[in-house]
């Protein structure tokens, strides 16, 4: 199996080339930086590295340079998002097998490196091919009905294929903000005919609206003042395989036009082009957002949600699963078991009823990271309800069983709302710094507050019951 070690400090490009080539059998350690390559190059021992020359501290050129004293005979091929001809001749000078230009077709790429170890090129559509564990739905650990209902209709749905030639249904993924949409996203590629396709992904919120066109359709030389060479875009680097949108109700009404053109006819064109191209791919688009009221409200197309729209998966909040917070935080304890060296460590059963009874307003996302610090700060190897990390417990129960000891009708809702009323009073009805007194996250805080209707207007004139005093950390 050759190896190939990438220096690449974009991690959503790092991530989707490592899973390309992997599943053309190549073995693939990431490096986020020269420093880190270095660092780890005797133990890594790769046949083939995959330099960019952008990086965090030192650059590709020197990092080339390192490269090629510590084996004259290594084998690197330059990759940059900025291409011109001297630092192709700079990189040539330096010791570089070959020079790309960013963001490579994973194809394009495949055939380059597979020539450089001399390894047969693999075909286009591999006998039985294995889709990637991390992509499978296997991923989607739950047996709940909501769960076993949403894997059964993705498994019907990816299988069915057009035989008109058109292009692909699109689909849209909804549900709540770390419920886990790119791992169903990931599912409907993986087991589906494009498995050995490139699956590139892209979170239209992380990037400016002014690079988010150039970076998903690509660009000419001279289409505007930097663009001083071609770049290829995602859609074009996708092509055969998926392109994932997360956060699609961020992208702007002129980019949604523009992915209406390709949703309906598989073509489109690179900024400063004349022409067009046509690409084979498949669109999943994910949002945490109602896609019709923002239609309503002029923020989103109405003709491109229906063809988004044509499949449309909604992933169930982690508080309507039941027992599959139990199987979550059962699988999660065993991840971070092992990554921390704590592998003998159990929930009890009392934890997993404290974290079915906790209402999850990250979902999955926070359940993983609840465990995390559960993981890290276990002392022992039975992990009870006290041990487990969840915001505001500790504080809950002891208001809790102060107003239940004096009050018998105060039960344990009238209680948050109490502690949340004075925490937000004692700071001004400031909710990042009540946050931070209550020991939650803002969001969580903002999410307790809508659940129980809490609002500053709300609390003027209102009688609060409160048996004996609670003093809040300062």
């Amino acid at each position: 199996m050759p190896s190939l070690l990438l220096i690449e400090d974009e991690e959503t490009l790092a991530k989707n080339t490592a899973l390309y080539m992997e599943r053309y059998g190549w073995s693939v350690v990431i490096a986020p930086s020269a420093e880190d390559a270095l660092l780890n190059l005797g133990d890594v021992a790769p046949d083939v590295v995959l330099l960019d020359f952008n990086l965090p501290g030192m650059n590709g050129l020197e990092a080339l340079s390192r490269i090629r004293q510590r084996n004259p005979h290594a084998r690197v091929v330059m990759l940059t998002g900025h291409a011109n001809i001297q630092l192709a001749i700079d990189a040539m000078k330096a010791g570089s097998s070959d020079f790309l230009s960013k963001p490579v077709v994973l194809a394009e790429l495949r055939r380059v490196l597979d020539k450089m170890v001399g390894a047969a090129p693999a075909p286009a559509m591999p006998v039985a091919p294995v889709a990637p564990a991390s992509g499978s739905l296997d991923m989607l650990i739950g047996e709940s009905s909501e769960m076993r209902e949403l894997k059964s209709r993705v498994r019907r749905v990816v299988k069915v294929n057009t035989l008109d030639g058109g292009p692909p249904p699109a689909i849209l993924i909804g549900g709540e903000t770390g419920s886990g949409k790119e791992l169903v996203a990931r599912a409907c590629h993986f087991e589906s005919a494009r498995r050995d396709g490139p699956f590139i992904e892209l979170n239209c919120a992380a990037i400016p609206d002014h690079l988010l066109e150039s970076e998903l359709f690509g660009y000419e030389r001279g289409a505007f003042t930097d663009a001083r060479e071609r770049k290829i875009g995602l859609i074009e680097a996708a092509d055969g395989g998926t392109l994932f949108l997360d956060e699609i109700g961020e992208a702007n009404l002129t980019i949604q036009a523009k992915l209406l053109k390709v949703l309906e006819d598989q073509r489109f064109r690179r900024l400063g082009s004349v022409r067009e191209q046509r690409v084979d791919l498949r669109i999943i688009a994910a949002t945490n957002q109602n896609l019709d009221n923002s239609v309503k409200e002029g923020r989103f197309r109405a003709d491109l949600l229906y063809r988004l729209r044509v499949i449309n998966f909604m992933i169930p909040p982690l508080r309507e699963r039941g027992s599959d917070i139990g199987l979550l935080a059962a699988r999660f304890l065993e991840q971070m078991g092992r990554r921390y060296g704590k592998e003998t460590l159990t929930l009890t059963g009392d934890a997993i009823d404290a974290l079915q009874k906790y209402e999850w307003p990250g979902n999955v996302r926070e359940l993983r990271n609840v465990i995390e610090q559960t993981v890290l700060l276990a002392t022992g190897p039975m992990v009870d309800a006290h041990a487990l990390s969840l915001p505001h417990a500790a504080a809950l129960q002891s208001v809790a069983g102060t107003h239940a000891g004096t009050n018998g009708d105060m039960g344990l809702a009238a209680a948050e709302i109490d502690l949340i009323r004075r925490a937000l009073e004692n700071t001004g009805w400031n909710i990042t710094r009540a946050a931070v007194v209550l020991g939650v996250s803002r969001d969580t805080l903002r999410y307790r507050m809508e659940k129980h209707g809490l609002q500053k207007d709300n609390f003027m004139g209102r009688t609060f019951v409160c048996a004996k005093a609670v003093h809040l950390p300062h």
